[in-house]
């Protein structure tokens, strides 16, 4: 190998070594999560759009003979 491209290969080196040579900063917990209020969990009102799919797959159950 030539001079002109071991020098060649440590600035590449270098210059990889100085874009990828530590990691990100630590992200914490706290910034990963949320805290959301929710509502009640066994809602008495479906969606009208829940109430669609569920007569639309039942009536493909029934085509098919399920």
């Amino acid at each position: 190998m030539s001079r002109s491209q071991e020098a060649a290969m440590d600035t590449a080196a270098t210059a990889r070594h100085a874009r990828f040579g530590k990691l990100p900063e630590r992200v914490r917990y706290e910034d990963m999560t949320e805290v959301v209020q929710s509502g009640p969990s066994g809602a008495v009102n479906a969606s009208p759009e829940n109430v669609a799919a569920y007569r639309t797959l039942s009536c493909l159950a029934l085509d098919l003979g399920l």
